[in-house]
């Protein structure tokens, strides 16, 4: 297998040896709400110090590489913007009282606001100022990436209590070219093919989104380093939108490999675990998570839709990679959705332990599941001169293994396992493993390592 893809900044764990072994006698759940706690005050955006220093403390997880891309490099049809930075943000009455506060919450400034120093009526303000009427005690989170800007965001509550007046108002905050930042594992298997996992660590204060899914994402590359595996696994973490962008950016040659993937998100609340289909609705990742989540108890299975988190970059149509998505309460659909009360009492160490459990035992799935190819895919083979189809043509009765045969034959394209082969066909996977072999046998069909792109 090539040396940690052949790219020299990667950084690649041992396949078989032990990497920041998992402790099974310290709790899961309290780890991971630890480390949604520890990451929870740092300021992050898609760009910038906060980012830097999240994937810092991952790294004394499980071992990052960090990638850096400079501002104005062309990634896709997007650019890299420039890098951002704030010390400090204001908005303080006429006795210098500071009636909104950066250091209270981080929220309480619009992502990538541009520099402001000035005095300025509260009618002036107004139109820069971000509330919830209908949460009037929440924070709102804004940003405004693209389009230079500025403004503060605050309760309702407190922008009512507001007097007519003058305010002072500072944003100190740097928009300079710099560069944008992401962080990569590489977890040596048997084989290179991959599994590919993705979240996002582009938000500041919400602990559900987007720290539950880091922390969730950064624990599972420590345990899959501390196993034996068949295949290969990949952990980024990007950036939302503009990072995935620019990972797959630069990674055209490592996309052929990739055969399961996840993205994770929102997985600390108390809603049902949620799997959201990859765009081609029938990758083995698809009917993997579909089984094990009925397995762990109430369960959504949501069709795919070009919206969400970036399983929409990874399912573009030019790449439509096997990723799907996997959360409890799907973005937008909680009130506490990028708002000061995603905080951490909205995650728990149980939900959190119970998704970071329905992950492994997705890994599990598509590690134990066997992917073949028919070596005759042009039309169906002649089984009868094999021994393998009665004689007699017309019969109404099939024997099971007849139909269990001609159900492999047609779903042997690589990517359909023998799993998922035996829920379509509604046969036992015994029966299934049996024509298997069967056709093995006989040489029409070979097993592949991985599900195949196709």
């Amino acid at each position: 297998m090539p040396e940690a893809d052949n790219i020299p900044e990667a950084t690649a764990l041992p396949a078989g040896g032990v990497a920041f072994a998992h402790s099974e006698a310290r709790a899961p759940g309290r780890e991971l709400h630890d480390l949604v706690a520890e990451l929870y005050p740092l300021c992050r955006s898609i760009t910038g110090d906060g980012v830097r220093e999240t994937l810092a403390r991952l790294g004394r997880i499980v071992p990052l590489a960090t990638h850096a891309l400079p501002s104005g490099t062309p990634v896709l049809d997007w650019t890299i913007p420039p890098e951002w930075n704030i010390r400090d943000a204001w908005i303080a009455d006429r006795h210098g009282r500071r009636v909104v506060d950066f250091r209270r919450s981080n929220l309480h400034v619009v992502g990538y606001s541009v520099p402001v120093r000035r005095r300025m009526s509260l009618a002036e303000l107004r139109p820069h100022l971000h509330t919830l009427p209908g949460q009037p005690d929440w924070i709102p989170y804004r940003t405004s990436y693209y389009k230079e800007d500025w403004g503060f965001c605050l309760s309702q509550r407190a922008l009512e209590a507001l007097p007519e007046g003058d305010y002072e108002v500072c944003i100190d905050a740097t928009l300079t070219p710099g560069e944008l930042v992401y962080g990569e594992a590489l977890v040596r298997g048997a084989t290179d093919e991959e599994i590919f996992v993705s979240c996002h660590i582009c938000h500041p204060s919400l602990a559900n989104d987007n720290l539950s899914g880091v922390a969730v994402a950064a624990h599972l590359a420590r345990e899959v380093g501390s196993r034996p595996r068949r295949y290969t696994y990949r952990f980024v973490f990007v950036p939302g939108t503009i990072g995935a962008i620019a990972w797959l950016s630069r990674n055209a040659a490592i996309l052929p490999r990739i055969r399961h993937g996840l993205v994770l998100s929102c997985l600390g609340d108390a809603g049902p675990l949620t799997y959201k289909r990859s765009r081609r609705g029938d990758s083995a990742i698809d009917g993997a998570a579909a089984r094990v989540l009925r397995a762990h108890g109430p369960h959504r299975i949501l069709p795919f839709s070009p919206d969400g988190y970036d399983e929409r970059q990874y399912c573009s149509p030019g790449f439509d990679l096997p990723v799907g998505r996997l959360s409890r309460s799907p973005a937008g659909t909680f009130p506490e959705y990028h708002t000061s009360a995603d905080d951490l009492s909205l995650v728990s160490p149980d939900h959190l332990a119970a998704s970071l459990a329905a992950c492994r035992d997705i890994f599990a799935a598509l590690e134990g599941e066997r992917f073949f190819v028919n070596r005759s895919p042009y039309g169906e083979p002649q089984l009868g001169r094999r021994g393998l189809y009665r004689a007699l043509g017309g019969e109404v009765r099939r024997d099971r293994l007849e139909a269990a045969i001609l159900w492999v034959l047609n779903l042997a394209d690589g990517r359909h396992g023998l799993t998922d082969i035996a829920e379509r066909a509604g046969l036992p996977v015994t029966e299934i493993e049996a024509a298997a072999a069967t056709l093995i046998a006989h040489g029409l069909i070979e097993e592949t390592a991985g599900a195949l792109r196709t």
